[in-house]
């Protein structure tokens, strides 16, 4: 059996917290502000995309061009909107399972890591109280490129000093996904198989996902 522990990586949004409401919520209060057309359908596409490039998207699908200092206005209001949403968050708001499977990966000795897009990443694990289950912690603020360029990722498992082959990432977003898998790494959709085909392995949530599948994972060669 291989010696040497594994690095699992969470995204945060949409697999350990359901931000993604909260998310679109405050997109969806910009774009009525600024007269483009948002729903739930529009905000798939913003699933793992850091906010500067979700603002251009926004703003391209709305034929609206924005001076710097707008584009910069509109990127602030957005967040301070998001702050706003999330302040009350408590640990009720963790989805279902989660904890079982870090405390599992803890007790197996693994390394555990957050590579998200998000800038509020550690604000969110403190207000839910999951900050202590992560080693590292990788957000908007530590990397210079979004998924589906893998920078993140890589820097998550260089933190936990494990290599690519031996890293495990869990996902919601079809960018988080190709992200993981031009790094070498094993990638695991958190959704709709469909939408996420492109995982090495899917699951609804993690009710899906076992105990013996993750010590698999943990023991492989």
């Amino acid at each position: 059996m291989r010696s040497g522990r594994n690095a699992f990586i969470f995204d945060l949004d949409g697999v350990i917290v359901d931000t993604a409401k909260y998310h679109y919520l405050a997109w969806k209060k910009l774009a009525d502000r600024l007269g483009i057309f948002f729903d739930e359908t529009e905000n798939e596409k913003f699933k793992g995309v850091s906010r500067q490039k979700s603002l251009e998207l926004l703003l391209q699908s709305g034929g609206v061009s924005a001076s710097e200092s707008d584009f910069n206005q509109w990127m602030h209001e957005k967040n301070e909107d998001y702050l706003n949403l999330i302040q009350d968050m408590t640990e009720d708001e963790i989805l279902v399972d989660v904890k079982k499977v870090l405390d599992h990966l803890k007790e197996r000795g693994q390394g555990v890591a957050l590579g998200s897009a998000s800038k509020n990443a550690t604000l969110i694990l403190d207000r839910v109280g999951l900050t202590s289950y992560f080693e590292v912690i990788i957000d908007g603020n530590k990397v210079s490129k979004a998924k589906p360029d893998p920078e993140v990722f890589i820097k998550a498992a260089s933190g936990l000093n494990v290599s690519p082959e031996y890293s495990v990432v869990f996902e919601d977003a079809i960018a988080g996904v190709e992200a993981a898998n031009r790094a070498g790494m094993y990638s695991i959709g958190v959704g709709d198989t469909e939408t996420l085909q492109h995982a090495k392995h899917v699951v609804k949530d993690f009710t899906e996902l076992t105990l013996p599948f993750l010590d698999q994972l943990i023991d492989r060669e």
